[in-house]
């Protein structure tokens, strides 16, 4: 049985938006990922400005726009959200190949991610 909290977590509205196709390596956008999950809206976006890995430059685009989202299609502030789920997959891979010694050649997987970031009201401290 679910307890009050639950259910009013369950309730909340969810807002997210999707990045597909976004060309880096799913393992590497899981690591932004696991440092934004939970976080406040604010403090994922400052986290995420100052982030020197690549993947957080599509990670906080996409983060902007869930929040811009949030504030025209649901009427919410999302300075008074939080980041409830982030799911990075993994997208097609483009494979190349690149000429090695002796005639032969070696292949170069250029991989790609899908992101979903989803954002929920904090709850209010009753």
């Amino acid at each position: 049985m679910a307890t009050r909290a639950q259910t009013r977590e369950q309730d909340a509205p969810m807002v997210s938006a999707s990045a597909k196709y976004v060309r880096i390596s799913a393992r590497k956008a899981r690591v932004v990922a696991d440092q934004i999950r939970g976080k406040s809206y604010e403090e994922a976006e400052a986290l995420l400005s100052f982030s020197p890995r690549g993947a957080s430059v599509p990670m906080l685009k996409l983060l902007r726009s869930a929040g811009a989202n949030a504030e025209n299609n649901d009427d919410l502030d999302p300075e008074d959200m939080r980041v409830a789920r982030v799911s990075v997959d993994e997208g097609p891979t483009m494979r190349r190949f690149r000429p090695r010694a002796k005639g032969r050649a070696t292949r170069i997987d250029k991989r790609s991610c899908h992101i979903n970031i989803s954002l929920t009201p904090i709850p209010d401290e009753d």
